[in-house]
């Protein structure tokens, strides 16, 4: 094959200032092989000009024209083809002697050909068939070759590239980016003293890329603007840096500091650690593999196999392409890879352990058993002590046969007392730092590791079994569900012995267990009872159904566990539990609960505590709260102690009130009671109270009882008398019944040095109360509150009752005393 040359030469001098790439004005073809087309001419005059460095004297000696940069480029042309080219400084004479121009000599590539005997195009840096100024006469003939400079040895390249281990993975990450991402992927900018170095970094490039990339790569040495240069890779100077650059730019100062943001490139970490471990030659090799363009598998299976030592991503894409493709390597690379892959002075990341397990599975019955063990035996070790509850211990068939059996004794030695030491002790299960379901996973993993290897762990099993267990109802499983369920399939003891625990411990705390069961599914539909986890499987559903009926979705959770509370009571605790979360049930509720069960059946289940708080919560006008009370203070009379006890007389003494069967001494009662209960729910302190005043609010109440209450001078107990005066039933009979008006007028009119408690109440509602109401009567009405009040007390009373009726609220002070004598001597 031969090539057609290009020559292009400044006619004139050529300074940094120039615009348009530096071609200058008068830069033309010098020499052309006869056939170009003229728009590859066209084309390629706008890729071959030259500017010198802003810095490069205007008449530069011999010795600072040969330092100038050189300028080897690689250009793709819109028609498919290419053009290589090398542009240099010379000293023209356009400008005088001495001044610098330029001579760019090139030869063309048409579409779907390559250099001559398939050389890169970045071998022919320094060929001696580059010319540095025009040939005399006529059109060049076409050259057949370029041959390769000694430039670019391999020991030269091996040099360089351990000079520039650090930038290697970053460059080769963004070749990668470049190279595989279309059009639109951007620039990969080298910053280099030298357009050597840059030329080096080409070569480099190129070494690692697929074979066709290699040949497509476009790049050019040097230039002043890598903005406007159209290569894949550009190599500038230090005073040329892109500064600020955009995304499109991706630029590496390899003059500068050491890059220090690590490389999440498994492709182009390995390129990297093989260039430094002066191996290129075994990118050839891993292009023999199969696998994707820019694939890591191959080129690291490539490098482990050749003892080059890698990092854990890298050794984990090493692992994975091998578990894809068990029988793309042979029995000895197999051996290699999997010896490097073991290596116990490296450290693993749970990544390449999950990979390195893949690759056990795929060559479980296809590889010989010694490899299969060495594998099995990393996952085993690293999860006895590495605590990394996502390793996922190998089959027993990878230590079956005469090649696995050893290594399986062997492990039991190194690792076995360790397993049952950690399984008795137990791992933490909670902490400031624990995730939940660690704990689990870790004892499920160990758990596994005994079966596999065969350590008798039976007499731990109990104690681990409790573990286990309240770990799951405490913290749940988190992400070790399915391991967890994997665990209860394999081995039949640990599922008895753990389903049997939970359902024991479930009545402790039923809605932790429902949740539990709503996460993982845990297998209990066997021959075992476990009433208490079939009551918190079905209780959402029992729920649902009941809808506000609590009392009737109990009833559905005590069916499901399929157990009578009278022979097992703990289910009526936990079914409790399911309904009611912790919460009370109103004292309706708790009466039917009562009735339905024995208090023997609460008293043993616990929940005769929650049929306490339902009657001590209840709300002031919860009559069924007084109506339980007696029931519980006769159910369990051992269980409650003694402020709860009054609590619940104060609720037993309200019923007898409104039943007229309360004993007399009704305000000492109250008192006492109360003095009892401290501190008294609100609601039990007002039903007793209300209970109270209501009675005394009554006319057939006695006068003794009356006394007592208005003499006892308790705020609080004065003060739910002037609430329970206020109510509506009160308001009503005292605008409907006139005897009731002048009771009231009488009550509220006496004992005026009872205190300043009752002093204040009665006067609030003679005024606030009463006569609001008679200032609603009618005259007739009036009349006949006046007959009552001296049929109750006498005429005195009735013309008390008419002064103070008259007297309005303007007279009220002047007559509030008056009034009250008259009444207190009637």
């Amino acid at each position: 094959m031969s090539l057609a040359q290009l020559h292009y030469t400044s006619a004139r001098a050529v300074s940094a200032d120039d615009d348009g790439g530096g071609s200058g004005s008068g830069a033309r073809f010098t020499a052309v092989s006869a056939g170009l087309p003229t728009p590859v001419l066209a084309e390629a005059e706008q890729l071959l000009g030259y500017e010198p460095p802003a810095e490069t004297p205007h008449r530069p000696d011999s010795g600072q024209l040969r330092s100038l940069p050189e300028a080897l480029s690689f250009s793709e042309l819109m028609d498919g083809g290419h053009l290589l080219a090398r542009a240099v400084a010379y000293a023209g004479s356009g400008g005088g002697s001495g001044a610098v121009g330029f001579h760019a000599h090139a030869v063309h590539l048409p579409a779907g050909t390559r250099l001559p005997g398939g050389a890169l195009p970045i071998t022919a840096w320094r060929s001696p068939s580059w010319a540095s100024a025009p040939p005399r006469g006529g059109a060049p003939e076409r050259i057949s070759a370029l041959p390769a400079s000694a430039a670019f040895g391999p020991e030269a390249l091996n040099d360089f590239a351990v000079s520039r281990s650090p930038w290697l993975a970053a460059v080769f990450a963004d070749l990668r980016q470049v190279c595989s991402g279309g059009p639109d992927a951007g620039r990969l900018v080298l910053v280099e003293r030298h357009s050597a170095d840059a030329a080096r970094w080409v070569a480099l490039a190129s070494a690692v890329l697929p074979p066709d990339d290699a040949h497509r790569l476009t790049f050019t040495t040097y230039t002043r603007r890598p903005a406007d240069a159209p290569h894949q890779i550009v190599g500038v100077l230090p005073e040329d840096a892109p500064r600020n650059a955009p995304p499109a730019l991706r630029v590496h100062d390899c003059a500068g500091a050491r890059p220090a943001a690590p490389v999440e490139d498994a492709w182009a970490e390995t390129c990297a650690r093989i260039w430094r471990n002066r191996s290129p030659e075994l990118f050839r090799t891993a292009a023999e593999l199969p696998g994707g363009p820019f694939a890591a598998g191959p080129l690291a299976v490539t490098a482990l196999c050749a003892g080059v030592p890698l990092g854990s991503a890298e050794r984990a894409a090493a692992a994975e392409w091998a578990a894809e493709r068990p029988y793309a390597l042979d029995e000895e690379r197999t051996h290699r890879l999997t010896d490097a892959l073991t290596d116990p002075e490296i450290d693993r990341t749970p990544n390449e352990l999950a990979s390195v397990a893949r690759l056990l599975t795929a060559l479980d019955g296809r590889a010989p058993a010694g490899v299969t063990a060495s594998l099995g035996a990393l996952l085993v070790t690293e999860a006895v002590y590495g605590n990394d509850v996502t390793v996922v211990p190998p089959g027993r068939s990878v230590f079956s046969g005469p090649g696995g059996e050893p290594v399986a004794a062997a492990l039991v030695e190194a690792v076995g007392d360790d397993l049952r030491t950690e399984l008795a002790n137990g791992s933490p299960l909670t902490g400031p730092d624990s995730v939940p379901g660690h704990g689990v996973g870790r004892t499920v993993q160990l758990l596994r590791i005994a079966r596999l290897l065969d350590v008798d762990c039976a007499d731990l099993l109990p104690g681990v079994v409790r573990r286990i267990a309240r770990a799951l109802r405490d913290e749940g499983a988190g992400d070790c569900g399915q391991v967890l369920l994997e665990l209860l399939d394999e081995q039949f003891d640990v599922r008895t012995a753990l389903l049997g625990e939970l359902d024991r411990i479930a009545p402790k705390d039923p809605t932790a267990t429902e949740r539990l069961l709503t996460d993982v599914a845990l297998p209990f539909t066997g021959a075992q009872t476990l009433p208490h986890l079939r009551m918190c499987a079905a209780a959402a559903e029992a729920r649902a159904h009941g809808g506000e009926d609590r009392v009737k979705a109990l009833n559905a959770v005590l069916r499901a566990g399929g157990m009578s509370p009278f022979t097992e009571p703990l289910v009526l605790r936990t079914a409790v539990g399911l309904v009611w979360d912790g919460g009370a049930p109103t004292a309706g509720e708790a009466r039917q609960l009562l009735a339905a069960s024995t208090s023997d059946a609460h008293r043993t289940a616990g929940t005769w505590s929650v049929l306490v708080a339902a009657a001590l919560g209840a709300d002031a006008d919860d009559a069924e709260a007084a109506e339980l009370a007696p029931d519980l203070l006769r159910g369990f009379p051992q269980e409650i102690d003694a402020r709860t006890r009054h609590a619940l007389q104060l609720l037993e003494f309200a019923q007898g009130l409104r039943s007229d069967a309360a004993a007399p001494g009704w305000t000492e009662t109250a008192l006492r009671l109360c003095a009892g209960a401290e501190p008294v729910e609100p609601g039990v302190r007002e039903q007793a109270y209300g209970a109270l005043a209501g009675r005394l609010l009554a006319p057939e109440r006695p006068e003794a009882e009356l006394y007592a209450f208005v003499h006892s001078a308790d705020q609080e107990l004065i003060a739910a008398y002037g609430r329970a005066a206020r109510q509506d039933a009160v308001l009503a009979r005292l605008r409907s019944e006139p005897a009731y008006a002048a009771d009231c007028f009488t009550v509220w009119s006496a004992h005026p040095h009872a205190g300043e408690t009752w002093s204040t109440t009665r006067t609030a509602l003679l005024e606030e109360v009463l006569r609001p109401a008679v200032r609603a009567l009618s005259p007739e009405q009036l009349t006949a509150v006046e007959e009552a009040a001296s049929h109750t007390g006498s005429s005195r009373t009735a013309e008390a009752f008419r002064s103070w009726h008259r007297s309005g609220g303007g007279l009220r002070r002047r007559l509030g005393s008056r009034i009250a004598a008259r009444v207190r001597r009637t």
